[in-house]
């Protein structure tokens, strides 16, 4: 009699295996939104000569806007039209008025702070014509499901499943450091779910839920500055 071979599943349980599969990967991308408004309904001239600069809000040391978030959106924005300078630089330049305790929440004491001539100084000569404030977060709303892991004499594994959704919302708003004026601002809100499979070895499907913010948010701040020989 010939030994009768049993198939490790059959195919409709592979079959299922796939589609759930499918269909996980099929939702493991970002729903983002962009809000923006500008008073002139325009495009912002940027000459040659003159730079932007994107600052994080912070607040006292116990809040603080993340700061890979501000250079990923700052390379966003950077371009043959668009000077950048650095967050960093810009900061200790002028050290410490843009400190948590010290930065300017509104422009109120922006202008304040513009009368001094030392501060107006470093900022002209590093040629900053705009700041973009950049405030927001992303956080870990709903999660659920779970994953087990253990070893034994015959090896180990990870069985199980979890998800959690993820929530990204950031505002810029763009101010005039010559005429002290907000020239508009921008919102951006991301939102997607993670998932992690337990299949022997612990699988991660991520959705790139700050990233796309990151993307949106520079993209569409690029695009509110032209020069005037590139409109």
């Amino acid at each position: 009699m010939k030994p009768t071979i049993k198939p490790s599943l059959n195919p409709i349980s592979k079959l299922s295996s796939v589609l759930v599969l499918a269909s996980i990967l099929a939702g493991c991308s970002a729903t983002t939104t962009i809000d923006e408004y500008r008073p002139s309904g325009e495009a912002i001239d940027l000459n040659a000569d003159e730079r932007v600069v994107v600052l994080g809000r912070r607040d006292a040391g116990h809040y603080e806007t993340d700061r890979e978030f501000i250079n990923c959106v700052a390379k966003r924005m950077q371009g043959a039209d668009i000077g950048v300078v650095p967050e960093q630089q810009f900061i200790d330049s002028i050290y410490p008025w843009f400190e948590p305790r010290t930065a300017p929440k509104g422009l109120p004491r922006l202008k304040r702070l513009m009368q001094d001539p030392l501060i107006k100084g470093q900022v002209d000569q590093q040629s900053v014509r705009y700041l973009v404030w950049l405030d927001g977060s992303t956080e870990t709303l709903d999660q659920g499901g779970s994953i087990s892991c253990a070893i034994g004499p015959g090896g180990g594994g990870c069985f199980g499943f979890a998800q959690w959704d993820k929530l990204s919302v950031y505002e810029a708003i763009v101010w005039d450091m010559t005429n002290l004026q907000e020239m508009g601002r921008l919102r951006v809100d991301s939102e997607g779910t993670s998932y992690l499979i337990g299949a022997v070895a612990p699988i991660p499907l991520l959705t790139p839920v700050k990233n796309d913010a990151c993307t949106s948010l520079g993209n569409q701040l690029k695009s509110f500055f032209s020069s005037p020989e590139n409109p």
